[in-house]
């Protein structure tokens, strides 16, 4: 619904020419009241004069405001964009003007700065609240922050325009929305699915929610009422083929596989049918993307797609070949390089796979490489060049260095290097003394050290500096109530992280921990039944199984602790807590 605009294309983003702002600047400063015309004279105006008159603003622009006009256009011109959006928007509440608003909301929109497009729009709105433009933007913008009830009117406001509204947008974000908010969108929704009982984007709107509800008969009711009007509309397509194969419906894509019958050239629906059948056919989903590829043979996502399809169907050399043709193309370069690297390594080819890791330079994989390369090197006893390592890309990545730190230490505790682990947390946190994740990094570290004084020091330190913060909370409760008899006081913080995370699996097992340090037996085992269901954890298994035995129901609690160890049989809570019990049926022993 948003169109990022060139600044400079006249014929989009224009408020004054520099010529009109001049003609008026001297016209203000040369001309004097015109005295009165007598009415005969009137009659004989001629018609360009009738004209030019008709030309005349009737509300000239204030003096003060035009100045800083021509400062925002000859900031256009130098592409200052700072400086033209600042003044736009200073404008736009000082002069009630349609034009500066949407101006100054379209530079905001081209510079991608959602904030003070928020602002110039809402501005607009106010002086041409009839704009359809204007009312797009303003919902479109709201719902991005989640604002998706405050955005409902003003689509509302394009529907009833007769122009198309995109209803489905007010979905964004709708699972973060509280239980009031959530009622009260989608009561709005459906007043006006009353108003308007045809239009396909409200029952599209209908069934998603309905999808979100867990509702799946009624969504799909929602959609036959689309198809209707539109049978092969692309949405409701797409959504009645994701429902199907969420009930396991033996023909899913049917109406889907119709539809890009009728219009094979539909690559957006072709890619969504794709991915779909990531999920269930690999071999078809590879079909359709060749398909795609073919007609599009030097697209990056579509070679990217094909060779991971490749990768897990067990199809290693075609993998590579659509890898090496995305370096070819210099295009996903960075998941090229990564997934070369994946594959060499599986290969046992460690020294290619590290090469290829090394040349992730940025992307989401850019960690993951870089935490493969510390493996293998420290694997192969080969510390001194990882430290070597690790420490040249800090200083290549200064953006990246705290973060890079953390990894480091992450490896070095897993390879059993504790000590060595600390001395470069202790060393980074001289560096970055404010850094809540080494600060946090750094507490765990402490505790496996078994120092309960530093642990509890650096968490007590990021509590302070964020009260708020339920994972600093959580770690100090647990801890308390695990390595110390203080159960009130470790009581006390995860309650407080609970309430800041009421759902979060880790904290319902601190707090089902603590009461049954407590002595609370039921109430323990209702929050680690719980966190099990949401989150089947070893550590989660091992708490909740040790309740049920103190309880004396131990046939439920071997039940537990079996299925933990068919899935962790390593697990160090999990053996410990089965050993220190003295059950040795399970096959753990001494």
């Amino acid at each position: 619904f948003i169109r990022w605009v060139d600044p400079l294309n006249t014929t989009m983003f224009r408020l004054l020419t520099i010529s009109t702002l001049c003609t008026f600047l001297l016209a203000c400063a040369s001309q004097a009241p015109a005295p009165e015309t007598p009415a005969q004279e009137n009659s004989e105006t001629t018609a360009v004069e009738q004209a030019k008159a008709a030309d005349v603003p009737e509300k000239a622009i204030p003096a003060d405001s035009v100045y800083p006009l021509l400062v925002a256009e000859f900031a256009l011109r130098r592409r200052e964009y700072d400086v033209a959006l600042e003044t736009y928007i200073e404008q736009s509440h000082i002069l009630a003007d349609p034009g500066v608003r949407s101006h100054a909301t379209h530079l905001a929109q081209f510079m991608q700065q959602e904030d003070e497009a928020l602002e110039a729009v809402q501005l607009w709105v106010q002086v041409e609240p009839d704009s359809v433009e204007a009312n797009n933007t303003l919902a479109t913008l709201l719902t991005r922050q989640g604002r998706s009830v405050e955005a409902l009117p003003h689509l509302a406001m394009v529907g009833r325009s007769g122009a198309e509204a995109k209803y489905p947008i007010l979905l964004n974000g709708f699972r973060q929305l509280d239980t009031a908010q959530k009622s009260k969108l989608v009561a709005g929704v459906n007043s006006l699915s009353s108003e308007f009982p045809t239009d396909t984007q409200l029952l599209i709107t209908q069934a998603l929610i309905h999808e979100e509800l867990g509702q799946s008969d009624l969504a799909l009711e929602k959609i036959q009422m689309v198809f209707e009007q539109e049978p092969y509309q692309n949405q409701a397509v797409l959504l009645e083929a994701k429902l199907l194969v969420d009930r396991g419906a033996k023909k899913p894509f049917k109406r889907m596989e119709e539809s890009l019958e009728v219009d094979p050239d539909d690559n957006r629906l072709r890619l969504q049918y794709a991915r779909l059948l990531t999920r269930s056919d690999m071999d078809a989903a590879r079909e359709q993307f060749e398909l795609m590829s073919a007609k599009s043979p030097r697209d990056g996502d579509l070679l990217f797609s094909l060779a991971l399809i490749n990768r897990e169907t067990g199809d290693q050399i075609a993998a590579k070949a659509y890898l090496r043709q995305l370096l070819d193309l210099e295009q996903r370069v960075d998941d090229a390089h990564y997934y070369l690297g994946r594959i060499a390594e599986e290969e046992e080819d460690l020294k290619r796979a590290v090469s290829h890791y090394m040349k992730v330079e940025d992307g989401g994989d850019f960690f993951s490489a870089n935490n493969r390369i510390g493996r293998i090197l420290l694997s192969a006893n080969q510390a001194r060049e990882y430290h070597a390592y690790i420490e040249q890309l800090r200083n290549n990545n200064p953006d990246k260095r705290a973060q890079l730190y953390a990894l480091e230490v992450d490896l070095l505790i897993k390879f059993g290097e504790v000590e060595a682990g600390m001395a470069i947390i202790n060393r980074s946190l001289e560096e970055y003394p404010n850094s809540t994740a080494l600060r946090y990094t750094r507490s765990m570290l402490g505790e496996q050290l078994n120092d309960l004084g530093l642990m509890e020091s650096d968490l007590r330190i990021i509590i302070d500096q964020d009260p708020e913060n339920a994972t600093a909370l959580n770690a100090l409760g647990y801890s308390l109530a695990n390595r110390t008899e203080r159960y009130d006081e470790a009581h006390t913080l995860i309650s407080r992280a609970l309430e800041l995370e009421p759902d979060e699996p880790a904290i319902l097992d601190s707090m089902g921990w603590v009461l049954f340090r407590q002595g609370n037996y039921e109430k323990a085992l209702t929050y680690l039944s719980r966190a099990y269901v949401s989150f089947p954890d070893p550590e989660v298994a091992a708490h909740l199984g040790e309740v049920l035995w103190a309880s004396g129901d131990t046939e439920a609690a071997m039940e537990i602790w079996a299925n933990a160890l068919n899935k962790s049989p390593e697990h160090k809570v999990l053996v410990e807590t089965i050993k220190r019990l003295g059950i040795t049926t399970l096959g753990v022993s001494d």
